[in-house]
């Protein structure tokens, strides 16, 4: 409203469109935890939303006021029928981080192991529960009134929202997902790569403990530098073992962002956060592999034919004029710099590449864009895929910038290797 004042005029329809997006943004951050994720789900999904609305959202902040210990201490001993101190040595007051739904707090077990404690804010269920039930009833509604509605699935996008935002709610499926990736590095004998041990006699639904590690992220190049003698393979491997998960396990990490891979100090990669996971489809992946089959001897025109199928366009697509716009759009990110910006308080070390979230939504849009241009609409998990992917790249240009990881023998081996597994599609 402030900005609409300050145009000093009468706004128009167009300043009130314009506005719209960064208004919305701010109302939700308002409105709490629900809509908090409402915006982070619209964030990360440009196959859903658009452009403008996906690229505002990505300012939506879930760094929130903390909890008080008193009332997150209640929660802990009521979901574990314990007393704190049965089950913890200490737990430090002060949390490490706060979001929306939980905050996280450092502590040590009766037994010695370091933990983080995953603690979900007390009302945020129920509230949650009853601000998706009335986003699902308005859909619904909005569909009845407006049949256009129906045409853009609006009530289908509300339900697949309130399933994964619900699902976030128990953190035993986070844990799951924990479990599972660690059973898939087990059976795939990958000793490099680990994750969080879940300590399920101090877990519940909304407890959530985990091992705790000691590194750095894996943009911090001078750690990595201390802590292994190639960034290159520590960046193989961790790539290597995201993209078998993406075939092997039954959901794979979603959220790789610098934050949540981590180089420890035995030259060990962590994947943290299991919170955000994707699933994907036979037919998903199937184009995946003929797309980077087109990467690797850059023919645009295989990687625009496998997108038109994925698809499922019934237009007469002019596949070379869409490859042309592809190679457009990913050459001008190829020439994109990488800078990080490095952070430390004590044992805890935060590195982000600079502009690293704003280069790769706005790729990934241009590429939504364009494939909506030829009338084709991808898949969420594609969308979801493609944007771990990219991120990748970015930790490519940094750690191995003369390395191209679709000519590179290692991967494309582990590529290889994919391509005669069954996908699991649960």
């Amino acid at each position: 409203l402030q900005n609409l004042q300050a145009l000093g005029r009468a706004p128009t329809t167009e300043d009130v469109i314009n506005q719209a997006p960064a208004t919305i943004r701010r109302l939700f951050e308002l409105l709490g935890a629900t809509y908090v994720k409402l915006g982070q789900f619209i964030a990360s999904s440009p196959t859903l939303f658009p452009a403008e609305y996906v690229k505002e959202f990505q300012k939506c902040l879930d760094s929130t006021e903390s909890v008080p210990f008193s009332r997150i201490k209640s929660i802990i001993e009521d979901d574990l029928k314990s007393e704190l101190s049965t089950v913890f040595a200490f737990v430090e007051e002060k949390p490490l981080a706060s979001a929306s739904i939980a905050q996280v707090h450092a502590a040590k077990l009766k037994t010695g192991e370091d933990v983080v404690i995953k603690v979900q804010k007390p009302g945020v269920g129920s509230l949650l529960k009853a601000d998706l039930a009335f986003v699902s009833f308005s859909s619904k509604l909005l569909e009845f009134l407006n049949p256009e509605f129906k045409r853009l699935s609006l009530a289908d996008i509300a339900g697949d929202i309130r399933k994964i935002m619900l699902e976030e709610l128990d953190f035993t499926k986070e844990a799951k997902n924990i479990e599972e990736f660690r059973t898939f590095l087990s059976s795939n004998r990958i000793t490099q790569v680990t994750c969080p041990r879940v300590y399920y006699q101090a877990s519940s639904k909304r407890v959530l403990t985990m091992e705790r590690f000691y590194g750095s992220p894996l943009v911090d190049l001078d750690a990595i530098r201390a802590y292994t003698e190639s960034p290159e393979t520590t960046l193989i491997t961790a790539l290597n073992t995201w993209m078998a998960s993406v075939v092997g396990c039954s959901s794979f990490h979603a959220d790789v962002h610098a934050g949540n891979l981590l180089v420890l100090r035995d030259g060990r990669i962590a994947f943290i956060d299991f919170g955000i996971v994707g699933k994907i489809s036979p037919r998903t992946w199937q184009a995946v592999e003929e797309i980077a089959q087109g990467f690797s001897v850059s023919d645009y025109n295989l990687v625009a034919a496998a997108l038109v199928r994925l698809g499922a366009t019934t237009d007469n697509v002019n596949v070379p004029a869409f490859a042309g716009d592809i190679q457009r759009i990913i050459e001008r990110f190829e020439r994109l710099d990488v800078e990080v910006a490095i952070s430390r308080d004590g044992d805890e070390v935060q590195a982000v590449m600079a502009a690293e979230e704003e280069e790769v939504t706005s790729t990934l849009l241009d590429l939504v864009a364009v494939g909506q241009e030829y009338g084709i609409k991808l898949p969420r998990d594609f969308g979801l895929l493609l944007k771990q992917t990219l991120y990748f790249d970015r930790y490519t240009k940094l750690l191995a910038p003369g390395l191209d990881p679709l000519q590179d023998d290692r991967i494309r081996s582990t590529m290889r290797d994919l391509a005669g597994q069954d996908v699991i599609d649960v």
